[in-house]
């Protein structure tokens, strides 16, 4: 496919401009944590609004994650196809209705079913966003919009549970969807000023078929899937502290849901500064040394969650935020490399980045919450784990003859 100037996309943008379009990529964002972060404090009141128990009531975070891994995997080969902004309208419109539905829910059913066509629209949102970044920017300045975008996207996860502790304390839980379709309608707004940055002559032609069929093309990137998953299972252990944190403060520490979206506020403020660090500090360092230096991080954070995580809320916090930190600095790191390794096909790439994410981090939630005993202990054994796990990975991929385009070309 003809490689054409990435400046020229965002030069299209007559209407929303070049800040614009980058507001308008950290609102694409800022769905996901909104969606899920914002009603985590009214979990333990859900479950006693809907008389019904704690494994349903988090079934609706759990099905939010899986369809909206689905609704990646369904949208973002569209969007080469159809271009960015039919997909964005119609992820749009999906996800307002799917909150409404969300507030009106008169059982844990019901709930279950909204939740999960929500996922499906913010899927759109989100495939579509990292693929209008791969159609806009290159190289470091790419590199730089996507820590910006992270790091302004970083809010969400601080504001959400305090909004949503806030809204427990003058309104019920319901509230908390109304404020979600608000954002949808917000984000239908800004997608009609925007203009489509995949021209008519760049997108996949023919069968739908043939659609689909370049997403598969994609993955047979074998180094692009190694990666993808070694990535992932960063957000394989964050994923399990989301679903799981309110049980931890809430019902382990005794906290109250404002306190406790305090702790969790303040432990997500480190998504506004950890991808500017690593910009600032790591960008230009060797990509393998950085990686190693990511996982053994973790791996030291793991461990002294298990050994001090389970005294005091003080000392879970203090414990955990450096996997915070190596948590927010993975994502923008590991993007970056993964949509190095496609020259076209932005859509498919995308959806196989977020899928991926998404999937394993669905299987954390389920995963730490499962065992029986501390879940802050749980947490710490299954970060240790996985860091184990990452750091052998890495090492048998660089060794591997696997080429992986900026880290290595060859086999060491």
């Amino acid at each position: 496919m003809m490689q054409r100037s990435t400046g020229d996309a965002v030069a299209r943008q007559t209407r929303l401009g070049s800040r614009g379009l980058v507001a308008f990529l950290v609102l694409t964002n800022m769905f996901i944590p909104l969606s899920t972060d914002m009603y985590l404090p009214a979990l333990p009141a859900m479950q006693e609004n809907f008389q019904t128990t704690a494994t349903l009531v988090n079934m609706t975070l759990s099905s939010f994650f899986f369809f909206y891994a689905l609704g990646i995997l369904f949208w973002g080969p569209l969007s080469d196809r159809f271009g960015r902004r039919s997909i964005l309208l119609a992820g749009s419109t999906l996800y307002v209705l799917a909150s409404l539905s969300c507030a009106l829910a008169p059982g844990v059913q019901v709930m279950i079913l909204a939740r999960s066509l929500q996922g499906i629209g913010a899927g759109a949102i989100t495939a579509t966003a990292m693929a209008i970044v791969k159609d806009c920017y290159a190289g470091k300045k790419r590199l730089r919009i996507l820590a910006l975008v992270q790091s302004m996207a970083g809010l969400a996860p601080m504001l959400a549970p305090m909004l949503g502790a806030l809204i427990l304390r003058f309104s019920d839980w319901r509230s908390t969807f109304l404020v979600l379709s608000g954002m949808g309608c917000l984000c239908l707004v800004l997608t009609l000023l925007y203009r489509d940055t995949l021209p008519e002559e760049e997108r996949v032609h023919g069968a739908l078929a043939v659609s689909y069929s370049r997403m598969f093309v994609v993955a047979r990137n074998r180094g692009f899937l190694a990666t993808a998953l070694i990535f992932a299972c960063t957000s394989m252990a964050f994923m399990g502290y989301i679903a799981n944190s309110s049980y931890i403060y809430v019902s382990s520490f005794g906290l109250s849901e404002q306190s406790y979206s305090y702790f969790f506020a303040a432990n997500a403020c480190l998504s506004l500064v950890a991808p500017w660090l690593y910009v600032r500090l790591l960008a230009d360092r060797p990509k393998r040394v950085v990686a190693h230096g990511l996982f053994a991080v973790a791996f030291v954070a793991g461990l002294l969650v298990v050994l001090l995580g389970r005294r005091s809320p003080w000392l879970f916090l203090f414990c955990f935020m450096p996997f915070s930190l190596v948590n927010t600095m993975t994502r923008p790191f590991a993007t970056n490399i993964l949509l190095d390794q496609v020259k076209g096909d932005s859509g498919s790439a995308s959806a196989l980045i977020n899928a991926t994410f998404t999937v394993m981090g669905s299987i954390g939630m389920v995963l730490v919450g499962a065992g029986s005993g501390s879940l802050a202990a749980a947490l710490g054994s299954w970060i240790v784990g996985l860091a184990t796990l990452q750091t052998v990975a890495w090492l048998l991929l660089m060794r591997s003859r696997l080429p992986l385009y900026g880290v290595k070309d060859v086999a060491a």
